[in-house]
C-alpha cells in the first residue's frame, strides 16, 4: 500500500486550516461583541498562525514564505 506524500497533506493541513479560519471570522461577525465572539477569533487566529506555521515548515530551506 503506498501512503501519500507528506507535502500533499501538509498542504490539504494548511488549506484546512485557512478555512476554518474564514469560517470562524464570519461567525465571529454575526456574534455580538462579548466574550464569546473574542473566543471565535482568537481560534480563528490560532488557526491562522498555524496555517502559517506549515508553509514556514515546508519552505525550502526553512526561508520565510513571501
Amino acid at each position: 500500500m503506498k501512503s501519500r506524500p507528506l507535502k500533499e497533506t501538509s498542504s490539504l493541513e494548511q488549506q484546512r486550516l485557512e478555512e476554518e479560519a474564514k469560517r470562524l471570522r464570519r461567525e465571529a461577525q454575526g456574534t455580538p461583541h462579548g466574550v464569546e465572539r473574542e473566543k471565535l477569533l482568537r481560534k480563528a487566529r490560532q488557526a491562522e498562525t498555524a496555517a502559517h506555521l506549515q508553509k514556514w515548515v515546508k519552505s525550502p530551506g526553512l526561508q520565510p514564505p513571501h
